[in-house]
Parts: structure tokens; C-alpha cells; sequence
């Protein structure tokens, strides 16, 4: 990711316009320099913004079994959090 990217994630509890800071990082890329944490990478930090809180399109969940009449059809639409990368420290 770089700064100004526009991601969509799990939802988060923050409010639009609210600043995020990822300090859990698994890996850095910088140039040919390649840094993989053990499990985290020391000192890495990711700041966001949060531009909106929304739901996805609906995804339907058919079930099915052969021969017995069975069939469950519903819907499920996840909740995401939109944000804007800031900075990649």
C-alpha cells in the first residue's frame, strides 16, 4: 500500500473523518528491501482515514441436499470499513 490508497476493510469502531493507526504490520516492501516480521515488523505503523462506514452487495447462501426436499436460501451483506492510507512509516 501506499499513501492515498483506498481499501476496504472489516468493519472498525470509528466514526467517518477519525484517524486509524495499523501498527500491526506483517511485511514492508521498500525498493528491493523486503522485511517480514516475526510475526510483526518492529517499529512499522499504518495511518488512515476513515471514510465511511457501509455494506456490501448481498451475497446469497443457497442450500441444497438431493432427494430429501431440502433448500435454505438466504441472503448476507458485511459490514466494511472504507479508509484512505495517510502514511507508511
Amino acid at each position: 500500500m501506499s499513501s492515498g490508497a483506498k481499501i476496504k476493510i472489516e468493519k472498525l469502531n470509528a466514526k467517518e473523518g477519525e484517524e486509524v493507526v495499523f501498527d500491526n504490520v506483517l511485511l514492508t516492501v521498500s525498493g528491493e528491501k523486503i522485511e517480514i516480521g516475526a510475526p510483526y515488523v518492529n517499529g512499522a505503523k499504518v495511518g488512515a482515514k476513515v471514510l465511511k462506514q457501509g455494506r456490501g452487495k448481498k451475497q446469497i447462501v443457497f442450500r441444497y441436499h438431493s432427494k430429501v426436499r431440502y433448500r435454505k436460501k438466504k441472503g448476507h451483506r458485511q459490514d466494511f470499513t472504507e479508509v484512505e492510507i495517510v502514511s507508511v512509516k
